[in-house]
């Protein structure tokens, strides 16, 4: 088609005229390295960082890199921040940013710099890729300098062609060796497309400088979580830059890492198959390449069968999921660190009542095997996490859950505080307090029959007790019912009530001569429970009756029966 040249035929003339007609106005690689300088952090410190795309759909990885890469930071007094990178800008969402960062504060997740809402904070930015532009130009520069880089001008129906002779000749797709055809073009056929305005990408050489390196077919690194890996060494001139002038991830993230100095990058498994690409591009460019750690990949249980969450399938992916249903922060928290180091469980048992943070998370002790998001372990968690957080603070999170959930509950909640603290405190004191409460959605439910404009009758009677037999019995209930009773003899009266309507006043006394009772006195207290609760099941009658107070008790016995 054209000249090419092999790399011993060019010198540095051809690489400077080919960096000066694509990149004449870039600045030198050097200018910006004294620009970004290294940190001044403690030894040892990991700089970490969070960069998702602007999608709109902030999931629960996001949630789960976002922890992880926060506890290395600060546990290690190093710096955790948020980078966007939007170089896709098909798949960029409006208010993607702001909806991330709410998120993800909603979780306890803050940043030390990075992109914000409004702008941006910290020394090391633009912390946006799509603001970068400049500085990917100089480093593309850099290498097509260095010969390490090179113009290609290959069409889209040519890539096809190539890609569809490969597949016939079952070799490695890809732009790799003879199918280089731009690397090492001549001079002047490259300014012949150039000048013409033909669409082109810049592509990494892979081929230059493989003796010198390693001509080896494999590579080997110590992956964070997996340990030594070892995979084939890239061959492939994969891009660097695209037509519309935007690096790809791959590049875009070799420069951007190495200037924002990041030590540790925690990524999913997914991405290991692009490893090699990554470490050719540290490798190209002269730097070392940060710590590569690889989780493992978020998975459920589905009929029987292990699979990975889907956007699509699972409503539990999507990080509005917890939010919407009002997990609370720090049961979630508790819960990832939980599936994040197999060694959490066995500290929280040793250190009760110690705060999460004093828990050290290390990469060794992260699983690189599926990693099962359980729900009914999250609310297992839930349950004991909520159990040790008082009411008033419990009452706060519902009234806030309101606010953005459940507006029409607000008033209800605001106007009730009382009432809202005090059905949130039953059962929680003594040895073993109450553990029924997991979330804010589920809360509501069990503690709504308080309100008067959410009751409703939602059991039936028990199965043996007839409407006119629960009549009788809460008329007599109601007129021995006394709101400054004590417990004890409250429930002295259900007895003797249960007695005089033919019901044991004891269950054991039924069990042993059922033929004698209509029932027992626990049946007594299910109608009474029914009729003010509207729920065969609730927590101890008497303290309910407390919070409720008089009226209301009156109203709903009356209401029930009518009398």
């Amino acid at each position: 088609m054209f000249l090419c040249y092999s790399f011993q035929m060019m010198d540095t003339e051809y690489f400077e005229s080919l960096a000066n007609l694509l990149f004449p106005d870039a600045e030198p690689g050097a200018s910006l390295e004294a620009l970004y300088p290294p940190r001044d952090l403690p030894p040892g410190a990991c700089v970490t960082r969070l960069g998702p795309s602007p999608t709109g759909f902030i999931h629960l990885g996001n949630l789960f890199m976002a922890t992880v890469n926060r506890r290395l930071a600060t546990q290690s007094g190093g710096v955790f921040f948020l980078r966007i990178e939007d170089t896709d800008r098909k798949r960029e969402v409006e208010g993607a940013v702001k909806s991330l960062l709410s998120s993800l504060a909603y979780f306890g997740i803050d940043f030390a710099e990075g992109a914000t809402a409004d702008g941006e904070i910290g020394a090391y930015g633009p912390y946006r890729q799509s603001e970068r532009q400049k500085i990917y130009y100089a480093f593309v520069r850099e290498l097509i300098l260095t010969g390490k880089a090179y113009p290609c001008f290959l069409s889209e129906t040519q890539i096809e062609a190539i890609r569809a002779e490969q597949e016939a000749d079952k070799v490695l797709p890809g732009i790799y060796g003879k199918y280089a055809e731009w690397r090492g073009a001549d001079l002047s056929v490259i300014r012949r497309y150039y000048e013409a305005g033909m669409p082109y990408v810049i592509r990494l050489n892979a081929n230059v400088g493989m003796t010198e390196r390693n001509s080896a077919a494999t590579v080997t690194v110590q992956d964070g979580i997996r340990g030594e890996i070892t995979f084939p060494r890239n061959i492939l001139d994969v891009v660097i830059l695209k037509q519309d002038g935007l690096p790809t991830y791959h590049f875009a993230h070799t420069v951007d890492d190495h200037l924002m100095r990041t030590t540790h990058v925690i990524r999913g498994e997914e991405w290991l198959s692009s490893l090699p690409i990554h470490l050719a591009l540290f490798e190209a460019l002269g730097w070392m390449p940060p710590v590569y750690c690889h989780t493992a990949l978020l998975m459920k249980i589905d009929e029987g069968v292990k699979r990975k969450l889907s956007k699509r399938k699972d409503p539990e992916l999507a990080l509005s999921y917890y939010i919407a249903e009002g997990y609370h922060p720090k049961a979630v928290e508790q819960y990832l660190l939980t599936i994040l180091n197999s060694n959490f469980e066995e500290w929280r048992l040793s250190n009760p009542g110690v705060d999460n943070t004093e828990f050290i998370l290390t990469t060794e002790k992260m699983g690189a095997s599926g990693i099962l998001v359980d729900l009914n372990k999250l609310r297992d968690i839930s349950r004991d996490t909520l159990a040790g957080i008082p009411a008033k603070e419990l009452a706060d999170f519902m009234t806030d859950w309101a606010v953005r959930e459940n507006p029409d509950a607000l008033p209800t909640f605001t106007l009730e505080r009382n009432v809202l603290e005090s059905a949130l405190d039953i059962g929680r004191g003594g040895e073993k307090p109450r553990k029924d409460l997991e979330y804010a959605t589920q809360i509501f439910s069990h503690i709504s029959y308080f309100f008067d404009a959410y009751f409703q009758i939602v059991d039936s009677l028990p199965e043996h007790v007839s409407a006119e037999e629960a009549q009788v019995l809460l008329e007599g209930y109601h007129g021995t019912y006394c709101h400054e009773d004590d417990r004890e003899t409250w429930f002295g009266k259900i007895r003797v009530l249960a007695e005089e309507n033919g019901y044991a006043a004891r269950p054991k006394d039924y069990k042993k001569n059922p033929e004698r009772y209509k029932g027992h006195v626990g049946d007594v207290s299910a109608v009474i429970r029914l009729a003010l609760t509207g729920r065969l099941e609730a927590p101890d009658i008497w303290e309910i009756q407390q919070i409720l107070g008089e009226s209301r008790v009156v109203d709903r016995l009356r209401s029930f029966t009518n009398f």
